[in-house]
């Protein structure tokens, strides 16, 4: 886990603006958060060079890219060898259907978040390609009927 008791509370609310709208000018941005545009420039490259802030990207409306199916797949392995985790783990996340793999505990070993156009679509991806992953033993799908909260934001704690 990395340090965040560094975090002041102008970078704190920098965070939480550029969550918001991550294409605000730096001279919005500073203005929101109490700063002249140079200094807010430089804390924002500051938590770009350190990591804080990883990248920028734009949010895709899926039904207009017809991938509206959200389905989350438990999915047990075979343990033949503990390499099955690695590969398994390589070769569903360069799937395009996966937008999350997560390594967790319990009666499963991984939980995937996939994203398809129907079902059709999901049962074409579940048979063809996601239990025909090197280690697969069983998997169990929970089809999301209505959407309830999606949002990206991270909360910031501020020191």
């Amino acid at each position: 886990m990395k340090n965040v008791k560094g975090l002041s509370r102008i970078d704190a609310n920098i965070l939480d603006e550029l969550q918001r709208d991550g294409r605000i000018t730096y001279a919005e941005l500073a203005r929101r958060v109490g700063l002249t545009t140079s200094p807010c420039m430089e804390r924002v490259k500051r938590m770009e060079r350190d990591g804080i802030i990883r990248g920028y990207t734009a949010l895709l409306d899926s039904e207009y890219l017809h991938s509206n199916l959200i389905v989350f797949v438990q999915v047990r392995l075979v343990r033949m060898s503990q390499d099955i985790f690695a590969e398994f783990a390589e070769a569903a996340t360069a799937l395009d259907e996966v937008q999350e793999c997560f390594l967790v505990s319990g009666s499963f070993d991984y939980l995937i978040k996939a994203r398809v156009a129907d079902m059709d679509e999901y049962r074409k991806f579940l048979g063809n390609t996601l239990l025909s992953l090197t280690g697969v033993q069983e998997s169990t799908s929970l089809v999301v009927m209505e959407q309830v909260k999606d949002t990206t934001h991270l909360a910031v704690r501020r020191a």
